[in-house]
């Protein structure tokens, strides 16, 4: 198989590479095992990628070990910094290819995939203005020692990446480690593994040397397992389910102990109080569960809504919730696209299934869109209890619980009454309710009258088994760096 092919898009035609990044340059594997992508709109295959084994996740080791030893280790960290603004200028440049990508492979809304670039540009630009900025401190501990601290970078790290934001989980991955002038090894995820290899062009264009970023397609049972009990990687970064989290962890514990950081699942809180403005938390509601069709870590997936509002509120949401645009990704009006794979189509309608026959009310939804391609119309349960499987577990779809409560009190204790701890919001015109409510949630983030609106400059992490460790902003630059303390003796006193 070749390493590159022609693929024709509604939007735009380009060439995919479809070889593994290493070292600068597309190569097959070693092995030389390929698989294939699906078009979820129409289930159809769109191309073959080469697939990482183990050995290839050790060649990749070594050029990243190779990089961080050698000529990067002398680059400058403006210089660092230049290189990845370069990277998010060319990501922009490239906007239209790498939109056209995600709606391909993964069936993301064209206009959300655009938004996903324009993010993901801006996240690199962010950790380029950083790489010249991280800094340890000068300590006073007696007159006669100069005490002082060096952030230094971790060393090799491998990133796994979720299928359900491909170029962002990318960006968000790859800007802080660059930034705080490690080494990388990302592994796409199998599902969507298109747009990660189109911006490997870039980074050769954007001029990095060989060796410190190499991407690679492959499965989470070969090339993740390597990657998380590899002896020469120093630190690990994850986005995905909590189940393969704690595996991650597990790996990373048996092999040399390596960092370890993870952005996992989340059932996620959505509070709307009586005094809530009513349009607006309808708004941010639809917005907070639909958005990417269900398919985000920190989606509002349970609907809390007071008694004094919740029959007048439910009612104007499934009205709302049924406007939702639901087919093409490529048309521009669209909102919905299809789930990504056939796998998460059939758990999702299980989940579904379940929620019917735990005696929750499909108010809207509940079925499968159209004949072709992976859609789920949007799904409303009404008369859900906290104890249901659909309000104590992941279901990654565009399905919402909602859920009624009486006060203050009681909607906490539901808000906080899963293993969870992603997410949460409140919406309410009384600013102490507010403050207080988001204080008694565990979750890592907290949106109060508005919902998923996420922020390269601000952490972004979970509570419970949502997770170890901040992505984003400055906090994720503690990820990648480790801490060295300098005691320099001043003066030739002897020790007595």
């Amino acid at each position: 198989m070749a390493l590159s092919t022609t693929i024709k898009t509604p939007n735009v035609t380009y060439e995919q590479p479809l070889g593994l990044f290493i070292n600068n340059e597309f190569v097959k594997s070693v092995e030389g095992k390929t698989f294939e992508t699906i078009n979820p709109s129409d289930e159809k295959v769109i191309t073959s990628v080469y697939e990482a084994t183990e050995q290839d996740v050790d060649i990749a080791v070594k050029a990243a070990r190779t990089a961080f030893e050698g000529e990067w280790h002398n680059v400058t960290p403006s210089n660092r910094g230049r290189m990845l603004t370069k990277l998010a200028d060319l990501f922009e440049r490239d906007i239209e290819i790498l939109a056209s990508i995600e709606s391909l492979d993964n069936g993301k809304a064209i206009t959300m995939a655009k938004g996903d670039v324009t993010n993901a540009a801006g996240c690199l630009r962010y950790y380029g203005g950083w790489a010249d900025k991280i800094t340890g401190q000068t300590i006073d501990t007696n007159t006669e020692t100069l005490s002082y601290t060096r952030h230094e970078p971790v060393g090799v790290c491998g990133q796994i990446i979720p299928w359900n934001f491909p170029i962002l989980m990318w960006a968000w991955k790859i800007g802080p480690a660059i930034a705080a002038g490690n080494t990388v090894i990302i592994k796409t995820a199998e599902q969507t593994p298109l747009s990660g290899l189109y911006a490997s062009k870039l980074i050769v264009e954007a001029g990095f040397p060989p060796g410190v970023i190499n991407v690679i397609s492959g499965f989470g049972r070969t090339a993740g397992a390597a990657i998380s009990s590899h002896m020469d990687i120093d630190k690990v970064a994850f986005t995905g389910s909590t189940l393969v989290g704690r595996m991650i962890l597990q790996a990373a514990a048996k092999s040399n102990l390596k960092k370890v950081t993870l952005e996992l699942g989340g059932k996620s809180p959505n509070i709307v109080f009586d005094d809530a403005d009513i349009d607006n938390a309808i708004s941010w509601s639809n917005f907070g569960i639909f958005y990417n069709h269900g398919q985000c870590c920190c989606a509002g997936s349970r609907l809390l809504v007071q008694e004094g509002i919740y029959d007048k509120f439910v009612e104007r949401f499934k009205e709302r919730a049924a406007k939702n645009q639901l087919g093409n990704p490529f048309a521009q009006d669209t909102f919905q696209g299809p789930q990504v794979s056939q796998l998460q189509f059939d758990r999702i309608m299980e989940y579904i299934e379940h929620g019917k026959n735990e005696g929750a009310t499909v108010a809207l939804g509940g079925e499968r869109h159209g004949t072709e391609g992976y859609f789920i119309q949007p799904t409303v349960f009404t008369d859900v209890t906290p104890d249901m499987k659909i309000a104590q577990e992941e279901i990654f779809g565009p399905v919402i619980a909602v859920t009624k409560f009486k006060d203050e009190a009681e909607a906490i204790k539901i808000g906080n009454s899963t293993s969870y701890g992603l997410a949460a919001a409140v919406h309410t015109k009384n600013v102490n309710t507010a403050i207080r409510v988001s204080n008694a949630l565990k979750a890592g983030t907290v949106w109060v009258n508005n919902y998923n609106m996420i922020s390269y400059q601000a952490p972004f992490g979970g509570f419970k088994t949502s997770g170890l460790g901040r992505e984003l902003g400055s906090y994720a630059l503690e990820n990648y760096t480790q801490v060295k303390t300098v005691h320099y003796r001043l003066g030739d006193a002897l020790f007595a």
